[in-house]
């Protein structure tokens, strides 16, 4: 390696081929608007953990409805300081291996136009032992500091699924990923493809599937996932509700209705036998904070610091130019349970 350098040559041209397999459909300055557009048209990267079930906040079903022009993106704050992030992340990567980096864009493969990905960057000269110089790519990533122990072993699982998909895009042997974690911890690796031949088959498996048996034909895949994330989803495809539907004849959405039932009995069965226990202890305290067993602190009474609680009313009321500035609407939903199916259907 001769320099340690960042970004620098003007873009290629889109539809030229840029890695072994894969071909330009944006370049990295296109507008983020023609960008979510083209992506519609394929499955990238950061699409598969989700497909593949591996990201509780993002279900299957909000890929689909992506795919299918929906406004689904409720990207926040660790989006916004991920891109924020990159650039430092990518030059640190580069300077610690002495290596040549370049933003390229959004790239499809050249047999499968819809397997699509987005490169943060293409490495130019690879700084791993000669005899393992190939093309190939790096994904770079930010994380919170309460994520650092999936990194401890390498890429978690759900990053090394990205970048196996990045690696079937593009023809790559290997390719590189940079994370910074809570901001001052870095991390760097490797994954290689013939480590992974077989996650591989699986991964482009079901990529094809999801593609060709859901958005293709515009048939929705099963609601499985995270169920907070998945009512989110339906929060914000359908903010406004009205009307009724005939559930009568739908297998699924009876079954949802016992299920709930039972486990809201069970949930409220289960908080009051918490509350039973947690006096319980605290009575066997007495003036105590702590009990030992054995001579060792088995539980304690600490203090917690939780939010403050806050008069609304009287905020309103006494200084309403204030609760208008920081008082904001949170509107959400909850299941309304008819009375004569509380019991069952």
């Amino acid at each position: 390696m001769t320099t340690t350098v960042q970004a620098g040559a003007s873009a290629p041209a889109a539809g030229r081929r840029v890695t072994p397999t894969g071909r330009l459909i944006l370049p990295a300055t296109a507008d983020r608007a023609d960008w979510l557009t083209a992506r519609r048209s394929g499955i990238g990267s950061s699409d598969v953990p989700a497909i593949l079930g591996l990201v509780d906040y993002t279900p299957p079903l909000k890929v689909y409805y992506d795919k299918l022009g929906a406004d689904v993106d409720d990207a926040g704050e660790a989006a916004y300081w991920g891109t924020v992030n990159e650039e430092a992340v990518a030059r640190r990567w580069a300077m610690q291996n002495r290596s040549v980096i370049r933003r390229v864009g959004l790239v499809a493969h050249v047999d499968h136009p819809h397997w699509m990905t987005t490169l943060d960057r293409r490495v130019t000269e690879c700084p791993l032992d000669s005899h393992e110089q190939a093309p190939c790519a790096l994904e770079v990533k930010t994380r919170s500091a309460f994520k650092a122990a999936q990194w401890h072993a390498g890429a978690p699982d759900d990053v090394t699924a990205q970048v196996l998909h990045q690696i079937a895009v593009n023809g790559y042997e290997h390719m590189h990923y940079a994370v910074l974690i809570g901001g001052n911890e870095y991390h760097q690796g490797t994954i290689r493809r013939d480590a992974y031949l077989d996650v591989i088959d699986d991964i482009t498996t079901a990529v094809d599937k999801f593609w060709f048996e859901h958005v293709q034909p515009q048939m929705p895949p099963e609601p499985t996932g995270d169920g907070e994330a998945l009512t989110r989803l339906f929060r914000r495809l359908h903010p406004t509700r009205s009307g009724a539907v005939d559930v009568d004849r739908h297998g699924d959405a009876l079954d949802a209705l016992l299920d709930y039932g039972t486990h809201q009995r069970a949930e409220s069965a289960a908080k009051k036998a918490k509350a039973a226990a947690k006096a319980r202890m605290v009575a066997a305290l007495g003036a105590a904070q702590s009990a030992l067993i054995g001579g060792e602190r088995a539980y304690s009474l600490e203090p917690s610091n939780a939010a403050p609680k806050v008069d609304l009313e009287q905020l309103a009321e006494r200084w309403p130019d204030a609760y208008a500035a920081c008082v904001a609407p949170n509107p959400t939903e909850r299941i309304d349970i008819a009375k004569q199916f509380k019991g069952g259907v």
